[in-house]
C-alpha cells in the first residue's frame, strides 16, 4: 500500500463509498490517514442520578422505574422511560425506537449513557446508548475517536479504514531530521499517527497532536519560505503623487480619520510614492474604519491615471463596497464597476470592455476580478478584504493582471504582532488600533441556558422598535447535513417562540451561493428581521440596522472567532447587543467568557485568549477563519507555531531537496500548502 493510492486500495471501499468519501476531500491513502479526529469521547466513571448536570455527557447504572411510554408528535415517535438508583430517578428519552419496549422492562438495570438536557424544569437524558456491564468496562476511560462525518459514512467505518490503513502502510521512515525531533521533543511520525486516531491515554494523544500540528506549522512555513525566495522585490512600476483629492475627500468627511488610520495612510502614501512595489496588510477590528483607508488608495491610483481593484469574500459584499464607494466618489470623477459571478453573459462582456478599454477606473467584485477573460488597462493597485479569505494562488493571480502592482491586503482578524510577522511574512504590516469615536460600544452579556426565554423577548423588543437581529448556532458536527439540521431545526424553534410578523429566516454552509446572496440581501433591506446562521455570516455584510448578536453555546467557539462574530453588530448610530449562551458551567470556561465580556478590544482579546489557552483547550474549540490548518490552531499552538518556524528557517535548500526525494509526498505538501493555505 501506498501513501498516493486511491482510497478504492482498501478492503471495503467501492466506487459507490469512495463518492461519500470524496464529500469530506478524501481521495488517496494519504488523506485518509489525515482525517483526524475532531475529538475524542471518553467513558468515564458512573455518576449518580442526584449529580447529573446540564449539558454533561454522563454514564449511569439504573433500574427501569416504569413501562416505557410512546407518544407520537407528527412523524415522531418518542420513547420515555423514567429510571432509578439509589440516589434518585430520571427520564429517558429516545426518538423513533419503539423496539425499546422489548428491551426496557420494569426492574431490569441497564448502563445508560447520554447527554443531560433540561426540559420543563427537570433534567432528561436524550437518546441515551443502553449498555451492558461488559461492554462498558471495555471501554472506561478509552479515548474513542470522533471523525467529521457526512451522509452515508459512520464513525465506525472511518475507525475501520484506518486500522486497515495502519495495518498495511510502511511508516517507518520519517522525513523530520531527528535533530529537530531531539530539539524540540516530538515522537517519531509513525507513533504520532497511531496514537492520535488510537491514543492509549490522554497524555500519548497530546504528545501525538504536538508532532502533527509541528508537522503542519512546519510545512507551511517551509512552503512561505520558498514563495518568499521565489518572489522578487519589485521596484516601483506606477510611481505616484499623493492627490489633493485625497486630502479634500478627507476633509469632506462626516467625521475624523482616527490617529491610527491617518498613521496607516501616511505609510500607504510612503509605499505608492516609494522605490518599491507596496506589499502591505492592515489589521484592524471590525469597524475600526479599514475600508476608507482603501477607498483613499484607490482614489489616489485613479488620480495618477491608473486602475485599482478591490476583491471580496461574497457578493454581497462586493455590491455594498460598489454602492458606498459610488457614492463617496461621487465628485471625484471616478467610474467604478461591479464584477461578480452571478452577472449575466452579457453583463459581464460588457464589463469586461469596460475594464479593458479603461473605461473604468475602479473595479470592485468577488473571485471573477482573477478570470481569464477580465483584461485590465493599467493596474497599478490590488485590495482583497477579509484576506484571510483568499489563498496565496488567488492572490497572486490577480496581481499578475497588472505588471506588479501594489498590494495591499485588509484583515479583520486580530493576530499578536509576534505571530502575525510569522504568518504575514511576505507583508509589511500596518495595525488600525482604534475605533471611531461615533462608535457606542457594545454591551455584552455571558448568560447559561435558563437566559434563553428572556434573551428570546429582548429581540421581539428590538425588532418591534425597527432593529434586527442574528443568532448564531455552532456546527456541532462538522458536517454539512448536520449543519444545515441543526440551523433548520432552530428556526422552527424561534419561530414558535417569537410573534407571528417577526420574520425568521436561517442560512447555513450547505445552501447554493445564489441562496446565501439572496438571504443576505433580504436581510440587509430588513425584509428579514432574525437571522439564524451558522459561522458562515462571519464575513458577511454591513447591516448598521442589526443591533443583537446571540451566539448559543458560546464556550464551543473561540475568542476570537466570537469577537468576529460580535463584529456583524455595533455598526449603526444604535446601541448593540451581544448575549453569549454558555451551555458549560465550568470554571474555566466563564474565566475564558469573562475576557470577551469586559473587553471589546479584539487584539487585547487574542493576547489574552494565547495566556488561557493549554492543552485541554485543543479539541472542540477552533478560533477558525485564519487558517484552515487539518489540526493546528495559531491561537492555541502559539508556541509551537513559533517552534516550527525557527526550525523551518535552519533547513537549508539541500537539505530541503534531500528531505523531498526522501518522501516525494513531502513535496506534494509543501505545494499543496504554498497554493491553498490562506496567508
Amino acid at each position: 500500500m501506498n501513501i498516493n493510492d486511491r482510497i478504492t486500495v482498501l478492503k471495503g471501499i467501492g466506487d459507490k463509498t469512495s463518492l461519500n468519501f470524496m464529500k469530506l476531500g478524501i481521495n488517496s491513502v494519504g488523506e485518509m490517514l489525515e482525517h483526524y479526529p475532531r475529538g475524542y469521547d471518553v467513558y468515564e466513571d458512573v455518576t449518580d442520578i442526584k449529580d447529573v448536570m446540564e449539558g454533561k455527557t454522563v454514564t449511569i447504572e439504573a433500574t427501569v422505574l416504569k413501562s416505557v411510554e410512546i407518544t407520537k408528535v407528527r412523524n415522531l415517535q418518542i420513547i420515555n422511560c423514567t429510571v432509578k438508583d439509589a440516589t434518585g430517578s430520571i427520564q429517558l428519552k429516545w426518538f423513533n425506537m419503539p423496539f425499546l419496549r422489548n428491551t426496557l422492562k420494569i426492574g431490569y438495570r441497564f448502563i445508560f449513557r447520554g447527554k443531560v438536557v433540561r426540559k420543563n424544569n427537570q433534567y432528561v437524558i436524550e437518546q441515551p446508548q443502553i449498555l451492558s456491564k461488559e461492554e462498558y468496562l471495555k471501554k472506561l476511560n478509552i479515548l474513542q475517536p470522533i471523525y467529521p462525518l457526512t451522509g452515508g459514512l459512520t464513525n465506525n467505518m472511518i475507525q475501520k479504514m484506518v486500522k486497515q490503513i495502519l495495518g498495511g502502510l510502511d511508516l517507518s521512515e520519517d522525513y523530520l531530521p531527528e535533530k529537530i525531533r531531539k530539539q524540540y521533543d516530538l515522537m517519531e511520525y509513525r507513533y504520532a499517527v497511531e496514537d492520535i486516531h488510537f491514543p492509549k491515554n490522554k497524555d500519548c494523544m497530546i504528545e501525538a497532536r504536538k508532532r502533527i500540528v509541528f508537522d503542519e506549522f512546519f510545512q507551511f512555513t517551509l512552503a512561505l519560505g520558498k514563495l518568499k525566495k521565489e518572489k522578487n522585490i519589485n521596484e516601483n512600476q506606477f510611481l505616484m503623487k499623493e492627490s489633493e483629492d485625497c486630502t479634500r475627500l478627507i476633509e469632506n468627511l462626516p467625521y475624523s480619520l482616527t490617529n491610527a488610520q491617518t498613521k496607516v495612510w501616511k505609510e500607504i502614501i510612503k509605499d505608492l510614492s516609494g522605490d518599491r512595489s507596496m506589499n502591505r496588510l492592515i489589521q484592524g477590528d471590525v469597524g475600526s474604519g479599514k475600508t476608507i483607508i482603501a477607498a483613499l488608495a484607490l482614489l489616489m491610483a485613479t488620480k495618477n491615471g491608473y486602475q485599482g481593484s478591490l476583491m471580496v469574500p461574497t457578493e454581497v459584499l462586493a455590491k455594498q463596497h460598489y454602492e458606498s464607494i459610488q457614492e463617496l466618489f461621487e465628485e471625484n470623477d471616478v467610474k467604478a464597476q461591479l464584477l461578480v459571478g452571478s452577472m449575466t453573459a452579457k453583463e459581464k462582456k460588457i464589463a469586461y470592455e469596460r475594464i479593458k478599454n479603461h473605461e473604468v477606473n475602479v473595479i470592485i467584485g468577488t473571485h471573477a476580478l482573477i478570470q481569464e477573460k477580465v483584461e485590465y488597462d493599467n493596474l497599478a493597485l490590488v485590495i482583497t478584504d477579509e484576506q484571510h479569505r483568499f489563498g496565496v494562488k488567488q492572490r497572486e493571480a490577480l496581481k499578475t493582471k497588472g505588471k506588479s502592482p501594489h498590494v495591499l491586503v485588509m484583515s479583520a482578524t486580530p493576530i499578536p504582532r509576534t505571530l502575525a510577522i510569522i504568518l504575514y511574512g511576505d507583508l509589511d504590516i500596518s495595525v488600525i488600533d482604534e475605533l471611531p469615536a461615533n462608535r457606542l460600544p457594545i454591551k455584552n452579556c455571558v448568560v447559561d441556558t435558563g437566559y434563553r426565554p428572556t434573551a428570546y423577548h429582548f429581540i421581539e423588543k428590538q425588532v418591534i422598535e425597527g432593529r434586527q437581529a442574528y443568532v448564531i448556532c455552532p456546527m456541532v458536527e462538522e458536517s454539512e447535513t448536520m449543519e444545515a439540521e441543526n440551523v433548520i431545526e432552530y428556526t422552527e424553534k424561534l419561530r414558535e417562540a417569537l410573534v407571528p410578523f417577526i420574520k425568521v429566516e436561517y442560512l447555513h454552509g450547505k445552501m447554493k451561493a445564489k441562496e446565501k446572496n439572496d438571504i443576505m440581501e433580504r436581510f440587509a433591506a430588513n425584509e428579514i428581521h432574525v437571522l439564524v446562521s451558522t459561522t458562515v455570516i462571519e464575513v458577511g455584510v454591513n447591516v448598521p440596522n442589526s443591533t443583537v448578536m446571540l451566539i448559543e453555546n458560546a464556550e464551543r467557539f473561540g475568542l476570537a472567532q466570537l469577537h468576529q462574530l460580535r463584529g456583524r453588530v455595533g455598526r449603526g448610530k444604535y446601541q448593540s447587543y451581544c448575549i453569549l449562551i454558555s451551555g458549560s458551567s465550568s470554571k474555566e470556561t466563564k474565566e475564558r467568557l469573562e475576557i470577551l465580556n469586559k473587553s471589546n478590544d479584539g487584539f487585547f482579546i487574542a493576547s489574552e485568549d494565547l495566556k488561557l489557552r493549554g492543552p485541554g483547550d485543543m479539541f472542540g474549540i477552533r478560533q477558525s477563519g485564519v487558517m484552515e490548518f487539518k489540526m493546528g490552531d495559531i491561537y492555541t499552538d502559539a508556541t509551537i507555531l513559533k517552534n516550527a518556524n525557527d526550525a523551518a528557517k535552519e533547513i537549508t535548500e539541500e537539505e530541503l531537496e534531500e528531505l523531498c526525494k526522501k518522501n516525494p509526498y513531502l513535496k506534494e505538501k509543501l505545494e499543496s500548502f504554498a497554493g491553498n493555505v490562506l496567508i
